[in-house]
């Protein structure tokens, strides 16, 4: 039982470092050929060859890896902790329209701005009107759900009324589209292409301030997460309070899921493929090794798909979900094959 353990442990301590080679890898390439030996001397704070990869570095390429890096690990760990709350393997924040919720909010504040707020050139003010419209559609989403959750006790329609609450959402933003300016339009096509370099340098405080703490508060949450396994009556038996846990679930969920949309618009299928993933590679279902794995395997998918945005090079960079679902999709293809026996 004990070398079990440690191969989990030490199958943990190879996903980190494989989440420091990516981040590493990730302020090396880009689509500025940049010499290894002047980002070393830009990151240590020496002298580089042109002013010009100082700012590349320092103002694009490290924003952009940190903000990969917690978006990864926000919306991953979303996805598991609204796994472990409805027991179902396919929930997460974009099949149960938490994430077109936000999406919903932030389409409402962009397209009746008409187009003043551009991602491009966004300002604190602008993020912050982002923000408290994700947080509102977010909201709005889980109060459905809560109700629906109450109505509902059969999982499996739950998860079926959050995909048709998800095209609601979905419907509402085309009509809105329809509806607005030309600018409007085009700045949410922008916004809803995805990215991770949409965080500047002045606005990355606020964005990993937030996300860090709400982090820390889901792990918080391992305990009463591990008791909800065993099902709803074990875990009041072992004095947990089943609503306010799942009241607290749905609170980080939407604050992370709302953050992220905000901040790099819709990132799809991380949520809903990185937690198998941590499971397959740690194998075990106990809150005190899968969420902090989800954390790392998220961030670490993450900066993988920010690489993979780069590929084109000087040509310009790939939208951010259309790479997601390549890497995500599969993974959930295999866990549904798995779980019929295939």
């Amino acid at each position: 039982m004990k070398k079990y353990v440690d191969r989990r442990f030490m199958a943990l301590i190879v996903a980190f470092f494989m989440l420091l080679a990516l981040f590493a890898l990730n302020m090396f390439y880009g689509t500025v050929d940049i010499p290894s030996a002047d980002v070393l001397s830009i990151l240590s704070g020496g002298e580089c060859e042109r002013e010009a990869w100082r700012l590349i570095v320092l103002e694009t390429r490290l924003p952009q890896a940190v903000t990969a890096l917690f978006a990864g690990a926000a919306i991953s760990v979303a996805g598991l902790l609204l796994q472990t709350l409805f027991g179902n393997p396919l929930a997460g924040p974009e099949v149960l329209g938490i994430n077109s919720g936000a999406g919903l909010g932030v389409a409402v504040v962009m397209l009746l701005s008409h187009g003043l707020l551009a991602v491009s050139e966004m300002g604190l003010a602008g993020y912050t009107a982002l923000l408290l419209g994700a947080f509102a559609g977010a909201g709005a989403i889980i109060v459905v759900i809560l109700f629906l959750s109450s109505v509902l006790k059969n999982k499996l329609y739950l998860l079926i009324a959050g995909v048709a609450v998800s095209y609601l959402a979905s419907s509402a933003i085309s009509v809105l589209n329809y509806f607005a300016t030309s600018e409007g339009v085009h700045s949410y096509m922008i916004w809803g292409m995805g990215s991770f370099s949409a965080v500047s340098y002045a606005q990355m405080p606020i964005f990993v301030t937030i996300v860090a703490v709400v982090l820390l508060f889901a792990l918080a949450l391992m305990k009463p997460l591990n008791a909800l396994l065993l099902g709803d009556a074990y875990a009041r038996n072992l004095g947990v309070n089943v609503k306010g846990v799942r009241a607290a679930v749905l609170a980080v969920t939407g604050v992370l899921a709302a953050v992220v949309t905000a901040f790099c618009g819709p990132v799809a299928f991380i949520g809903l493929a990185v937690p198998h993933i941590a499971r397959l590679f740690l194998k075990s279902n106990n809150h005190r090794l899968l969420l902090p794995g989800t954390m790392i395997t998220g961030a670490a998918v993450a900066l993988l798909c920010n690489i993979i945005c780069q590929l084109p090079g000087e040509s310009g960079l790939l939208p951010l979900g259309a790479i997601t679902p390549l890497i995500g999709a599969p993974v959930i293809i295999y866990v549904v094959l798995r779980s019929k026996g295939v």
